[in-house]
């Protein structure tokens, strides 16, 4: 468990070592300055990963649980390592975008991490071994996002990304060296056709009802959570006013909601194990509600990084509780095909979100946190409901 939070925390931590501060990217090595364009331009970075991801995302699921788990994690992590690596030698924005089409088919360590981990963690722990990797997830995030502000500023946005592809290298090597897989994968016990048929349709009905709900739930959450994400380097820049040392103050504002990332994943996870998870979810969206909106009004860095905080903190508490239900509630065998269809939802509301999300800020820049911060107060109402409907169905069985 240890080695693969480790990997994944140098796994996260080369993602973020460079793509927080692809706007800045954009503008000062591709030379792309006029407002609707840069909007475009972010807009489709940060969809882009997302589309192709979605529809990957089942494919490696399915050959999870047929070849292994691990096998898998360590996939991602090489071919982050070579995409993040060309990405540093760019000359375009088109091939800036392909190559994150590349990036979504390709990678997913964190949907390959929590399959691996799932299946080799006793049911009763699952709930804090999930919230462990979200930390780990979180951390590394913040350790990326600091640091490579330092190299972004120092020795240039390029740079940054070919340190990005280098720890993604470690991290696959972590995998590759250090883990091995103890759960067998569960493989068709017929070699023919119509059986094969039989025993996916088998696998299918394996699955539990409510997946379905909470798959729909990690969709809206990634889609609220998503819509300011991409536009908070283009919030720093308009409050420091310049694109001189804007990165360090980006960094350090990414290092900041990771923090706070990082103290979400640990506290839901060690909650999600003792109470209600539709419960933790709805006082989180409330109170992700308010810190969001906060944003609109935001014009220094003293407030944006507190109003930061909260609303990473508790918009971060949101998608490991739905995790670690999956991790509980889904048979071993079919967690690769859970976790991705999860990766699927998710990134459907991760390409959808950055779209709309520019599509407003062409209009007004600001409006896109109080458009989030109506998104979560929204995610409240809905599990609200659900709290109620479950409770009725318990109602009506006793």
């Amino acid at each position: 468990m240890a080695m693969i939070w480790a990997s994944q925390f140098l796994s996260i931590m080369g993602f973020s070592f460079a793509l927080p501060f692809a706007p800045y990217f954009l503008q000062q090595d591709l030379g792309i300055t006029r407002h609707a364009e840069l909007q475009m331009w972010v807009a489709l970075f940060s969809a882009a990963t997302a589309l192709t991801m979605g529809i990957a995302a089942p494919l490696w699921g399915l050959l999870a649980d047929r070849y292994g788990k691990r096998i898998m994690l360590i996939r991602a992590n090489f071919a982050g390592c070579i995409v993040m690596s060309l990405m540093g030698g760019v000359h375009s924005p088109v091939t800036l975008i392909i190559l994150r089409l590349i990036q979504g088919a390709l990678t997913g360590t964190m949907t390959a991490a929590q399959a691996f981990l799932s299946g080799e963690i006793p049911r009763e722990h699952r709930g804090l071994a999930i919230g462990g990797l979200s930390a780990a997830v979180f951390s590394g995030s913040m350790a990326g996002a600091f640091i490579g502000g330092f190299v972004a500023q120092a020795l240039g946005y390029r740079m940054a990304f070919y340190c990005s592809g280098i720890l993604l290298l470690i991290a696959g090597m972590l995998v590759l060296l250090g883990t091995r897989e103890t759960v067998r994968p569960r493989r068709a016990s017929s070699s023919d056709g119509r059986g094969e048929s039989q025993a996916a349709q088998v696998r299918w009905r394996d699955l539990p009802r409510p997946l379905w709900g909470v798959l729909a739930a990690i969709s809206a959450v990634a889609f609220v959570r998503q819509f300011d994400m991409a536009f908070l380097p283009l919030l720093v820049q308009e409050i420091h006013g310049t694109l001189d040392r804007v990165s360090l103050w980006s960094g350090a504002l990414n290092a900041c909601g990771s923090v706070a990332g990082l103290l979400a994943g640990l506290t839901t996870g060690w909650l999600s194990d003792r109470l209600s998870p539709l419960r933790l979810v709805i006082l989180a969206s409330l109170a992700a509600a308010f810190f969001s909106g906060w944003q609109v009004v935001v014009g220094s860095f003293v407030t944006l990084f507190p109003v930061r905080f909260g609303t990473v903190f508790f918009g971060g508490a949101l998608e490991p509780a739905l995790n670690a239900w999956l991790a509980k509630h889904v048979p071993e065998s079919r967690q690769g095909v859970a976790f991705g269809l999860a990766s699927t939802t998710r990134s459907i509301g991760w390409a959808i979100s950055p779209l709309v999300g520019g599509a407003v800020a062409m209009v007004n820049f600001r409006a896109v946190f109080g458009v989030a911060s109506a998104g979560f107060a929204v995610l409240a109402i809905l599990f609200g409901l659900a709290l109620q409907v479950r409770a009725h169905r318990d109602r009506l069985k006793v």
